[in-house]
Order: C-alpha cells, then sequence, then structure tokens
C-alpha cells in the first residue's frame, strides 16, 4: 500500500471515529504540553537566577559574616560568626590596592508611615556604589549621595511599588516619611526591576547604611559587595581582603567569600536537575496517553475483524495489516503532539505576558524529547494489538473471530 493511500486512509478512519480521535489526541496533547510547560518553567526559572547572579558581573566577590566550609556543594548563603563585619572593616577594605568599589548592605523590614499609610516594607541599607555594582536605576529623582558612610543622612530611595503603597497616584519625590522614629525625604524612585537576590525591589526601601544602623540598632553588615580593581585578579584581590580581615579579626579568619561563578554553578547544576525531574514526571502522562492508544487499537482491532478477513482474503500480508496499525497509532501521537506544542508554547506565551521578568523558554531537547517520547510510546503500545490483527486467519477473522 502506497504512503499517500495509508494516509488517506487512516484519516477517514480516524475522522469516522471522532470521539475516540478525539480522546486520543486530548491525552497525547496534554502530556506534550505539560512536558514542555513545566521544562519551560523550568528553564525560565534557572536563566532568570542566573541573569540575576551575573548582573554583578565576574569581578565581584561577595562577603558574609562568619565561616562556614563546604565541600563541593553549593556556597553558603549564612555564616555562624562571633563577630560582625563593621563599617570600618568596610572603610579598611575600600584601602586595599586590589579593590575598586565597596558596598555594604543592611537588610531588614521596618514600619513605615506616610500621609496616613502605614506598610511594613523591605528596608535596605546601603551606599550609592550598591546601584553601579546591582545595575540599578532610578527613573525618577537621583541615586543616595555619596556620602562617608558614617554619616546617617535623611535621605531615602523607594521602589515602585512602595511609592503606590505609600504615596498612590501622589508626587513621592520631596516629600517626607517615617521609617520606625526616623523621617526621611524621598529623593528617588527607583527602576521597576522585580526581585534582586531574592530581595523584592519593588517594594523596597533605600537608605544610607548608617542610618540602617541606627534604625535596626545594629553595628553588623548584612553582606559586603566588593569588586577588584581592572587589571587586578580575583585571586589577588581575594588574599587581600581576607589578610585584612584576619587582621583586624585578630588573626581569625571569619568571614566568607563567595564568587559569582561559585554561585552560577552551583545554581546552574540544581535548577537544571530540578528541571529535568519534572520534565521526567511530565513525561509520565505521555506513557498513560500511550496506554490509552492501546487499549484504542486493541478496540478497533475486534471492531475491524472483517476488515482484516478481507484485506487478508485479497493478498494483503501481515506486515501490511500491522503497518495499517501501527501508522493509525503514529498519526494519533503526531497530531496530538502538534496540538500539545501550541498549547504548551502558547501557555507559556501567555505566562511571560503575566510575568514578564521571567524568561519563559523551552530548549530545543525539550521539544525532541517530548515529541520522541510521544511517537515511541504510541508505536511501542500499539505493536501488540498491530500484531494480534496481523496474526489473524483469514477464513476466521471473515467470520468475525479472531482465532
Amino acid at each position: 500500500m502506497r504512503s499517500a493511500d495509508l494516509l488517506q486512509f487512516n484519516l477517514r478512519l480516524l475522522l469516522r471515529q471522532r470521539f475516540r480521535t478525539l480522546m486520543s489526541l486530548l491525552a497525547m496533547a496534554v502530556g506534550v504540553a505539560a512536558v514542555l510547560l513545566l521544562t519551560g518553567l523550568g528553564e525560565g526559572a534557572r536563566q532568570f537566577v542566573l541573569n540575576e547572579f551575573s548582573l554583578l558581573g565576574r569581578d565581584v566577590l561577595i562577603m558574609l559574616p562568619g565561616r562556614k566550609e563546604t565541600t563541593g556543594g553549593i556556597p553558603p548563603l549564612t555564616g555562624e560568626g562571633t563577630r560582625d563585619i563593621t563599617l570600618e572593616d568596610v572603610q579598611a577594605l575600600n584601602r586595599l590596592p586590589a579593590i575598586q568599589r565597596v558596598a555594604p548592605l543592611i537588610v531588614g523590614n521596618a514600619q513605615t508611615h506616610a500621609g496616613g499609610r502605614s506598610r511594613e516594607l523591605l528596608t535596605l541599607g546601603t551606599s550609592t556604589l550598591f546601584f553601579d555594582l546591582r545595575d540599578l536605576g532610578v527613573r525618577q529623582g537621583q541615586v543616595l549621595p555619596d556620602i562617608p558612610l558614617d554619616l546617617a543622612a535623611p535621605v531615602c530611595i523607594l521602589g515602585a511599588g512602595a511609592k503606590r503603597e505609600l504615596f498612590a497616584q501622589q508626587a513621592a519625590l520631596g516629600q517626607w516619611l517615617r521609617i520606625g522614629d526616623r523621617r526621611f525625604r524621598v529623593i528617588g524612585i527607583l527602576d521597576d526591576r522585580g526581585e534582586s537576590f531574592g530581595m523584592d525591589m519593588r517594594n523596597a526601601i533605600l537608605i544610607p547604611v548608617a542610618s540602617a544602623q541606627q534604625i535596626f540598632n545594629t553595628r553588623g553588615m548584612f553582606r559586603v559587595f566588593l569588586q577588584h580593581q581592572p587589571g587586578s585578579s580575583l585571586d589577588r584581590a581575594r588574599q587581600e581582603v581576607l589578610a585584612l580581615m584576619r587582621q583586624r579579626h585578630g588573626g581569625e579568619e571569619d568571614v566568607t567569600l563567595v564568587t559569582q561563578d561559585a554561585l552560577l554553578g552551583a545554581f546552574d547544576d540544581i535548577l537544571r536537575l530540578l528541571t529535568l525531574g519534572v520534565a521526567a514526571i511530565a513525561a509520565i502522562s505521555l506513557l498513560v496517553a500511550g496506554i490509552l492508544i492501546m487499549n484504542i487499537t486493541l478496540i478497533s482491532v475486534s471492531q475491524r475483524t472483517r476488515e482484516i478477513g478481507l484485506l487478508k482474503a485479497m493478498g494483503a500480508s501481515a506486515r501490511t495489516v500491522r503497518i495499517l496499525f501501527i501508522s493509525e497509532a503514529l498519526q494519533l501521537a503526531l497530531l496530538g503532539s502538534l496540538l500539545g506544542a501550541l498549547a504548551g508554547y502558547g501557555l507559556l506565551a501567555l505566562g511571560h505576558w503575566f510575568f514578564p521578568l521571567l524568561p519563559f523558554v523551552v530548549s530545543p531537547w525539550a521539544l525532541g524529547a517530548a515529541f520522541g517520547i510521544a511517537i515511541t510510546t504510541a508505536v511501542l503500545f500499539a505493536w501488540l494489538p498491530a500484531s494480534r490483527a496481523a496474526a489473524m486467519p483469514p477464513v476466521l477473522a471473515l467470520h468475525g473471530q479472531a482465532r
């Protein structure tokens, strides 16, 4: 039988059994769409995290208070130490020959009041250099002023969400608000950047680091970002920083330095494994679709027993009969996979429209794997019913008997 005749024959059969065809297509489409959707979500989350860390650049070190040893896993995000990283430490680090910029960071939640509204907002104490290191910009006003780190200036920068929460549609620049028991004047509104390092910058307030020390009654830094001088190696900068901290902390190395490459590598491995895991879970639905196709093919064989007998009586070989049923399952798998791919990409596009900061993307391997699994399961599960049809004796089949 020619391929064109086989295709036309199967299409007529599928259109004649509309409900059965629809159920098969739906099962296969759901499986393929689930693989693409979960893979796209996982890959989008991975790229989003990697993009966030890559904003630091390869010449930036992150210092954490406390010393914690690792054994090849993810670098520590918290430390265990007996001594804080103080503003004096930060100022000393800024004088190192291998260091170009140092930006301290204090993080906390503080009750904020403005114009009769009260909200608990994420409050970041830092310096003007933090904006350059984290690629932060303002859409109105200016960034934090370039002042000594120990000067508690009463100025602040609002995230776009924090501005709406506190001032609604009113102009915020030049207005005063109260954070804790201290008053601050709004001098800038952040660009709508979304999350950064797990912190929602849209609902954040940035103030000078000395002001944050007073509000949260703390001396220690949450993090310190260090950028080494152009032309100086990262290893040299790392050694100088650790040597200085040992000198200032009584000979004890009680800080942890994390590089961007270490963070990127660890998160990349973890998120890639998670993406593969959820894709494998979604692929199970394709096995369910294959079982459905097998059951439908068995029913088709039992309903078309006389047709099979007629074909064999007219000289059709067992191979031709087998190909007839397997090609039917293959067409169902292909059509269902195409519908599933359209649905999967459509849902990912819709998700990106609602959450534009997340890059919902599907890797070519995921699309190929979804189609490959769908086609393979359809052929494998249809093989048994097709072989059963091919083995029918012509005379018995013409009388409607399988054996």
